[in-house]
């Protein structure tokens, strides 16, 4: 039986896509599974989502991100095709203009659907992700009595089996996902600004949490710190996630704090090496081939998208025409949002920065990390303005 022309190239076009469910995708690593042919970048369509830094997760057809207007954060699910409106949720919270312009800043999480919302302020909700039902609520941060860090939290909810992990207190917390009823909790010492990352090294199931002024390896069913690698950074800044390859866990900060490479083979984590070529700031690099790719420097200060080899730090090369960005990566590609608006589609290459295109898609501040998912990449500014495009 032959199978039409046309019916095969759904197949296909099926097979490419992928949800992106969670904060840097299924696998944690800001990578997607997805084809990325063509040059061409076309606007699908924009809308107003409010002040804030929130990325987008994307799952069953929805997108869903947060904002904030008229003293109100925003939970948004929208038509990925179109847009258009599917359910809102609005809860009364402050600005939190400290420096910046404020708004919210965690991604929901989407799981089995339910969306999974944590505030600046420890608020902390359940929905279900197709209608916007609250499920559960409660406020983490009240229960636990733990600090709120400077920027308030901004670490996405991460599942972890019957349990939600945030990075709320010194070593996180974790609550039912069905109830939201506390399981565990850390001392209150304040959070850092990553999400829990969970990483399996010599069998053993961890979460990494980086609070203001450590990363540790946590165990998840009871919140024991396995581990603990003391990282001081100005104002507690630990905000980018960590990159595990091996036994091999990358860690970075900005305000000139630097990377190391862990070794957590041991008991003790070792460093194999320790740098100031990459400083993350708060955008998130990513690991292709043995290289991590990612913006180096203080937003304010001099900055460049820049490669390194993972497995010793050395520089591979620096782009300073890209300055302070965000990324991801898919179909050995990176997608870069950069601070002032352009979208660049470059070459995953640790020979070369070879960009493939350059589109400026937004204006004003630009700190959010772009998402491609089936097909579409949406990309947002601090003011709210969002959009959706294409390429082809």
């Amino acid at each position: 039986m032959k199978i039409p022309l046309l019916l095969l190239t759904a197949f296909a076009t099926v097979a490419q896509a992928a949800d992106w469910p969670i904060w840097r995708g299924p696998n944690h690593d800001g990578i997607s599974t997805e084809k990325l042919t063509g040059t061409a970048v076309k606007k699908l369509w924009s809308g107003k989502i409010g002040i804030g830094f929130a990325s987008f997760t994307v799952a069953d057809g929805r997108v869903y991100t947060t904002g904030h207007a008229d003293s109100k954060d925003t939970v948004f699910c929208l038509d990925a095709v179109s847009g258009k409106p599917v359910w809102k949720h609005e809860y009364a919270a402050d600005l939190g203009d400290k420096f910046y312009e404020g708004g919210t800043s965690a991604t929901p999480t989407i799981e089995d659907g339910k969306a999974y919302h944590l505030s600046r302020w420890g608020d902390l909700l359940c929905f279900d992700a197709a209608t916007g039902k609250i499920l559960w609520q409660k406020n983490i941060q009240q229960e636990t009595e733990a600090n709120i860090p400077d920027w308030g939290f901004s670490g996405s909810p991460l599942v972890s089996g019957d349990l939600i992990i945030v990075n709320v207190g010194k070593a996180g917390a974790a609550v039912e996902k069905t109830t939201g009823k506390l399981v565990w909790k850390s001392d209150t010492d304040n959070a850092g600004y990553s999400t829990p990352y969970p990483i399996t090294v010599n069998g053993k199931a961890q979460v990494v949490i980086g609070s203001g002024r450590a990363y540790k390896g946590v165990d998840p069913k009871n919140g024991t710190v396995l581990w603990e690698h003391t990282w001081s950074t100005s104002y507690g800044v630990n905000a980018a996630d960590p990159i595990l390859s091996g036994t091999k866990l990358f860690i970075s900060s900005g305000y000139n704090k630097g990377c190391a490479l862990l070794d957590l083979a041991s008991a003790e984590p070792q460093e194999v090496w320790r740098s100031r070529v990459m400083k993350n700031q708060f955008n998130s690099s990513v690991l292709i081939d043995g290289h991590l790719f990612g913006s180096d420097g203080d937003y304010d200060k001099t900055n460049a998208l820049k490669c390194i080899d993972f497995a010793t730090g050395t520089e591979k090369w620096s782009d300073a025409s890209t300055g302070f960005c965000s990324l991801m990566a898919a179909d050995g590609k990176l997608i870069i949002m950069t601070a002032k608006g352009e979208l660049i589609i470059a070459k995953a290459d640790a020979a070369k920065f070879e960009p493939i295109s350059r589109t400026q898609v937004l204006t004003g501040r630009c700190w959010s990390a772009p998402v491609l998912a089936n097909g579409r990449i949406y990309v947002r500014n601090a003011a709210g303005d969002m959009a959706c495009v294409s390429v082809n």
